[in-house]
This record gives structure tokens, sequence and C-alpha cells, in this order.
């Protein structure tokens, strides 16, 4: 293995994390937005998409030159791929904090209706994952990447509660469909953004162990037995 090569990937994982980073930080604003219905805030989020949307195509194009030059194997062929898939579902979290800057946008548009739902714990879920996928992939660390899915399920419950609510909402507003439906989107898009951050965990799984977990099932009680066999 050359020193050309081992730069080549040391400047690639640079590169992921600084685009983590990147999103990270769109999510966070994406939260406070939600939090407190900014639309100045949410107008900030949707300005710098751009500089994400740029970073994401140099990280794929740097990768795809290490794979053609240096033709990796092994180990250094599922770092290559897994940060591929990685990158992608960075830029996907990056499209989701300007999909809910364009919901609080339209919502806070909209008055006369008291009816709300409170994200808060549901979207601090959501940003604490992909602080964690993020955290494991810094780190190798394969716990932390496990506890990731399992709090995938807890923001599903919370889409689930956030969906019967609103729906009822809906029967008894008629007249605010469009304020609700915009309301009801803003779940959808904390959960992808969970969904996310939880294919980013399980790729940190299959660098560290080679083991592809995204279809399994039960990965909740699985990622307890794995802790506790590791500690």
């Amino acid at each position: 293995m050359t020193r050309h090569f081992l730069k080549e990937l040391e400047k690639i994982k640079k590169m992921i994390l600084t685009l983590g980073a990147q999103v990270e930080e769109q999510v966070q604003l994406a939260v406070q937005a939600i939090m407190q219905t900014d639309a100045k805030l949410a107008e900030r989020i949707i300005q710098k998409d751009h500089e994400i949307d740029d970073m994401e195509v140099e990280v794929e194009e740097e990768c795809l030159k290490v794979l053609a030059l240096h033709q990796p194997v092994a180990v250094d062929l599922r770092f290559l791929i897994a940060v591929i898939k990685i990158n992608n579902d960075l830029e996907r979290i990056g499209d989701e904090a300007v999909n809910i800057a364009q919901r609080v946008e339209a919502i806070s548009r909209k008055k006369g209706i008291a009816f709300t739902f409170d994200y808060s714990t549901m979207a601090i879920k959501a940003e604490f994952m992909l602080k964690q996928s993020l955290d494991a992939l810094v780190n190798m660390d394969i716990d932390r990447a496990y506890r990731v899915l399992i709090l995938d399920d807890e923001v599903d419950a919370i889409k689930r509660e956030a969906y019967d609510k609103i729906k009822e909402a809906m029967r008894i507003h008629p007249d605010h469909v469009g304020y609700l439906i915009n309301l009801l989107l803003v779940s959808r898009h904390i959960e992808r953004i969970a969904d996310h951050s939880t294919n980013i965990a399980e790729e940190v799984v299959y660098l560290i162990d080679g083991e592809i977990v995204r279809h399994e099932i039960g990965k909740g009680e699985r990622s307890e037995e794995r802790k506790s066999v590791r500690t």
C-alpha cells in the first residue's frame, strides 16, 4: 500500500466528516426552526443547501477516482463503499432539513388555529441519532452504531402519534387542512432524518464487521445482545 494511497484515504475521511458536520449543523438549525416556528431561520437553512450538494459531489468524485486508480481490496474497498453510501445519506438528510424549513415557512404564515403538535422530543431524538451515527463513524464504535438502531423505533412511534392526532384535528378543523398537512409533513421529514441516520449507523457496522444488517428484524434486541457481549 503506497503512501499516496493512504493520503487519499485520509483525505476522503476528512471530507466525509466535514460534510457530516455541515449536515449536523443544518439539522440543529431545523430543530430550532421547528421549536420556534422561525421563518427567518428556515430561510437560512434553505440558502445553505447548495453547499452540502456541492460537497456531496466532491466526496463521490474523490471516492470514484481512488477506486479507479488504486483498485483497493478488503477493508479499504469496504471503507470506500461505506463512504459512498454515507455520503448519499448525508446529502439526503440535508434535503430533509430543507424540507422541514419549507414546512416551517408555510406554517408560520398560517394563523387562526389553536392546534399544534409538539415535535421537540421527536426532533431532538432524530438530531441525537445523527450525532451518534457520526460519532460511531469517527470512533469506529460499533456499540454506538447499534444504539442508533434502537432509537429509530422511538422516532417511528412518535410519528404514528402525530399522524393520529393530526388526522383527528383535520376532522375537527376541515377548513385548516393545508396548515395541518404541513404539520403532518414535518413528522415525515423528521422520521426520514432518523431513517438516514440509521442507514449511516448500519454502514458503520458494515465498515467495522463486514456485516450487512440493514434488512435484519429485531435490531434493537440484537444491539442489546451485542453490547452485553462486548462489555
